[in-house]
């Protein structure tokens, strides 16, 4: 790896390396408000459910943004704009709607499952006026799109598919959750849980 980085690099891969770096800086920040807003929910009695995949979640994000480093500078994977560029969009979009969503949240956005809204409400506006979970459909996105920026379509693609498996275990539990206060159930149970459709949810 050290020697790979001391060969003359194209100036697409320096900059997209700098783009790693900052999506992973951006995660702690991310992560430090997390355990702010943790702590303040503890003190109001909400626990942390016990959440076996939450290891394997922050393994896959710190490892597709290693991956996509280690695929562009092993298999000298090029820019290809027609590629890039929308991905490139699609990053920036998602890390909007990601930072939509904690700022509707407030103090009750943290990486955990907790059962926050049975002491501080039902979040209903913002984006959760459209769908029940757009935080998720933010970091699929993103972890799905940011390799493909410069062309580690092999990344992005078993990326995505182990996040499919880890994210259908994560919000199976948290819907459990969820689903456990009457108040969530009646303004969320009507909508979808990724995607505004135009016919009422299956479950």
């Amino acid at each position: 790896m050290g020697l790979i980085l001391t060969l003359p690099q194209p100036l697409s891969v320096k900059l997209y390396l700098g783009l790693l770096v900052l999506v992973g800086a951006g995660r702690l920040i991310e992560m430090r408000l997390s355990r702010r807003h943790q702590r303040a929910l503890a003190a109001r009695g909400v626990t942390v459910e016990r959440e076996p995949v939450f290891g394997l979640m922050v393994a896959l994000h710190t490892g597709v943004l290693a991956a996509a480093a280690l695929e562009v500078l092993l298999l000298r994977r090029a820019f290809v704009p027609a590629l890039g560029l929308p991905a490139l969009a699609l990053v920036v979009l998602a890390n909007l709607l990601r930072w939509w969503v904690i700022a509707t949240l407030g103090p009750q956005w943290n990486v955990r499952v907790m059962g926050s809204s049975q002491v501080s409400g039902v979040v209903s506006d913002g984006p959760f006026r459209f769908v029940r979970h757009p935080n998720y459909v933010a970091v699929f996105v993103e972890l799905a799109a940011l390799p493909l920026v410069h062309g580690a379509w092999l990344t992005a693609l078993w990326g995505s598919l182990l996040h499919v498996l880890i994210l259908r275990r994560r919000i199976a539990l948290e819907e459990r959750v969820l689903f456990a206060d009457a108040r969530y159930r009646e303004v969320m149970g009507g909508k979808h849980r990724f995607l505004p459709l135009p016919w009422p949810p299956s479950s």
